[in-house]
């Protein structure tokens, strides 16, 4: 099956988190966690859209910690979106700017969602469709966004390759993340990519062989 959609990803600010751009054929594109820390960090991803000729449909959030939503305020200001998140990612928002500063780092509150996105949800645009599922665990609404036509999820903190995302934060519970990688990400296909909120790519089948935190004999 060809891929009709091509995928642009970003290490943006100083917490080297992972921005990825979609785009369709049509040329509309959609953003999933912002990080554009600084100004030429939002020069960088504007350079990409414009000289793609790219038009940005859809910003959406995995989870709403501070270096997933930095830059929400540019695209809203910029590209006139606001983005998609779970409810109970409200109180990683609202706290984001304080949670900066034991980073050493300064932000402004991010934009209040479009709207939030419900368990099971299917997002389209263009001709393609993201199935939102939600992983607890690291925070408590947590998604990873499932692309069946391209065979790829983007699993934001829940799911890293060879480590998962730490527990000891606000809304985090070990337990819960275990089960939630166990029961909504690790019974996708094996063939299907991973891309986290930091660091490289893997595959579930990959996870599933290898991931230290899980014991599959």
């Amino acid at each position: 099956m060809e891929n009709k959609m091509k995928i642009q990803r970003f290490v943006f600010s100083p917490i080297n988190e992972n921005t990825y751009v979609l785009i369709s054929d049509s040329r509309d594109c959609a953003i999933i966690d912002c990080g554009c820390y600084d100004s030429s960090e939002n020069t960088e991803l504007e350079a990409f859209i414009s000289e793609n000729k790219l038009n940005p449909v859809l910003l959406l959030n995995t989870h709403c910690h501070l270096d997933h939503i930095f830059g929400n305020g540019f695209i809203l200001e910029r590209y006139g979106l606001r983005t998609l998140s779970h409810v109970q990612e409200e109180y990683n928002r609202k706290k984001a700017p304080e949670h900066a500063l034991l980073f050493g780092l300064t932000m402004n509150e991010s934009p209040e969602p479009e709207r939030f996105i419900s368990d099971n949800e299917v997002i389209e645009f263009a001709d393609l469709k993201l199935k939102a599922l939600h992983v607890p665990g690291h925070t408590a609404g947590s998604l990873a966004f499932y692309c069946e036509q391209e065979e790829v999820v983007f699993t934001g903190d829940a799911l890293f390759p060879g480590s998962i995302g730490r527990t000891d934060l606000y809304g985090g519970d070990y337990e819960t993340l275990i089960s939630s990688i166990k029961n909504r990400l690790f019974t996708l296909p094996e063939e299907t990519k991973v891309l986290a909120g930091h660091g490289g790519e893997t595959t579930i089948g990959r996870e599933l062989k290898t991931n230290p935190w899980f014991n599959m004999t």
